[in-house]
């Protein structure tokens, strides 16, 4: 009889919940015991691999799942315009907001997003994040010379600033087209706003004739590298980094006079209460040990901003020298930016290789 009693409440329970459209989303503890999943929504304008990662791995870990919303960086500047105008008790609006920096400093400068003070962000770096507290740097990655070893054995001097690549006789050189990705075009903006214009356009132009081809995608460089196709490559750490891990002949220069790089930063953009909480706390794990070996497990190379973890210990790279602007440039001004390169520089017939 006790057996029947616990069946028909247990079915009862469920006919209820069915007839109520009630659907509570399940993970499970340590001793594999269901507990009801949080959910947040993030808008994020990185690749759909990084963040499923992240995803996945915090869910198993915290029972908090982050649903990611890919956007680019103009759709998601506009729809955090929209939630900041809609009723969150109508309409799913974010929690969070995880991209590059460029895109944060404008939510900010538009007031969209939630002011954010921890002890753990609190330890990155003024550089890596906004003065008040509205984001905060989570990784980056920088432009390196990616030199080929075999080459590098015939060489007596190693070039190590970009005047100095400029200038160099004898090489064939990779990187990736301004035009094909944002880690590229940031590059030249950020090379422009450290060194002046007519001196970055002057790098550019002494590169053009060595430059190989200008490759679609940042990890072309790097295998061109690799290959010997090309003796060095301006490439992104993390993909001359994975391309080691993977065997390949390869060797880093830091360029002595300061380098680019993409910030990544995580941002606050929920005006709900109930969820703040849980949003800060995935916020601050972004900067742990925890996330950073989630993505070097899957070969994603990145320098943590935070000098506390062991990751950035152990980073061989991050007592490199950034370039120190900030890049304010509008939309109209990288337009044209991109424009002069393409016309005076891209677009004009190689003189041939000093070989």
């Amino acid at each position: 009889m006790r057996r029947y009693t616990i069946l028909l409440l247990t079915s009862f329970m469920l006919i209820l919940s069915c007839a109520a459209g009630m659907t509570i989303p399940v993970g499970a503890d340590k001793n594999n015991r269901s507990v009801p999943l949080k959910e947040l929504t993030a808008y994020t304008t990185l690749p759909p691999e990084h963040v499923a990662l992240l995803s996945e791995a915090y869910e198993r870990e915290h029972h908090v799942r982050i649903n990611f919303v890919p956007l680019s960086s103009s759709e998601l500047l506009q729809q955090l315009r929209n939630d900041a105008v809609s009723d969150p008790t109508v309409v799913t609006t974010s929690d969070l907001v995880l991209a590059d920096s460029n895109v944060l400093e404008r939510a900010a400068d538009l007031n969209l997003l939630k002011l954010y003070v921890s002890e753990t962000n609190d330890a990155v770096k003024p550089a890596f994040k906004d003065d008040d507290g509205a984001w905060t740097g989570v990784w980056y990655d920088p432009v390196v010379f990616c030199i080929n070893r075999d080459y590098l054995k015939t060489i007596a001097d190693i070039p190590d600033t970009w005047t100095a690549l400029a200038d160099y006789r004898n090489v064939r050189v990779g990187i990736t087209d301004f035009l094909a990705a944002d880690a590229s075009a940031n590059l030249m903006y950020q090379m422009i706003g450290q060194f002046g214009d007519a001196a970055a356009y002057d790098i550019l132009d002494k590169l053009h004739p060595k430059v190989i081809q200008y490759a679609k995608y940042l990890s072309n460089p790097v295998r061109q590298a690799g290959m010997g196709e090309v003796d060095i490559s301006i490439a992104v750490e993390s993909e001359t980094l994975r391309y080691m891990q993977n065997g390949y002949p390869l060797r880093i220069i830091y360029p002595a006079d300061g380098t680019a790089f993409m910030l990544t930063g995580v941002a606050i953009s929920s005006v709900d209460d109930g969820r703040l909480g849980a949003a800060a706390e995935f916020s601050d794990w972004l900067l742990s040990d925890e996330a950073q070996l989630v993505l070097q497990r899957n070969d994603f190379y990145f320098v943590p901003t935070n000098p506390q973890t062991l990751a950035y210990k152990k980073f061989a790279g991050k007592n490199l020298r950034l370039f120190d602007v900030k890049n304010s440039f509008d939309e109209r001004q990288r337009y044209n930016f991109l424009d002069y390169w393409v016309k005076q520089i891209r677009l004009k017939a190689p003189e041939g290789m000093i070989r």
